[in-house]
């Protein structure tokens, strides 16, 4: 791969944790305002972790709900430049935040998932994650990682989320060869507390994977 896969750690609560994923080698933090995720932070709060990273670093609100408005209004109290769209978000609403925000819609590869599905949000990065029926992301599930691969031809940057960690990233990432890669309760002590050392395990098996060809081009 001759470019780097990116690395985006989720749920971030603090500004120490965020530092600290930066310091690791993290290029995007995703800060949860979904109330009713254990990793929730209030808009304030993740303004200050916003003003604490290098600019960069791509500050990511995950939502679940809500109309463009409101997204809109969270995000700019919390200055994050991107938007984590999970739920039932449509094509529209995508679409008019795509005009002010880096836009990244997250599909579940739920049996019914269709790999083309992406190509109703074109303007939007796609997150591929494990689905489960009550719990939004987070879960510590892995994803569907055949489906993943076949997304990546309808999608302009793919990241790979769903039950990753240090010691199965490297297997997803031949498996997938995705543009990025989420990581989220893999790399944590309880909910919203991150590990520095898993964080650190983490990057090293992700640069070490780079080095590794995929199995398409064995063939």
């Amino acid at each position: 791969m001759t470019t780097p896969i990116q690395i985006k750690i989720c749920g971030v609560t603090n500004s120490r944790d965020a530092k600290t994923c930066v310091e690791l080698g993290a290029q995007m933090i995703g800060l949860n305002f979904y109330p009713q995720s254990p990793r929730y932070i209030e808009p304030k709060v993740a303004r200050q972790i916003v003003e604490a990273l290098p600019t960069h670093i791509d500050a990511v609100g995950v939502f679940v709900s809500g109309n463009a408005d409101e997204i809109r209004r969270t995000a700019n109290a919390a200055t994050v430049d991107c938007v984590q769209l999970h739920g039932d978000f449509s094509p529209e609403v995508a679409r008019e935040l795509a005009r002010e925000f880096r836009v990244i819609r997250v599909f579940s590869t739920h049996p019914q998932f269709r790999p083309e599905d992406v190509t109703l949000f074109p303007h939007c990065d796609v997150l591929l994650d494990a689905y489960h029926p009550e719990l939004r992301g987070g879960t510590g599930k892995t994803c569907d990682w055949s489906a993943a691969r076949a997304t990546l031809r309808f999608s302009r940057f793919l990241i790979l989320s769903g039950g990753l960690n240090a010691e199965n990233v490297a297997s997803a990432i031949k498996a997938v060869t995705p543009h990025a890669v989420d990581v989220c309760s893999g790399v944590e002590s309880a909910p919203g507390v991150k590990d520095h050392r898993a964080i650190e395990n983490f990057v090293v098996a992700v640069r070490k994977a780079e080095h590794v060809p995929d199995a398409s081009s064995l063939q």
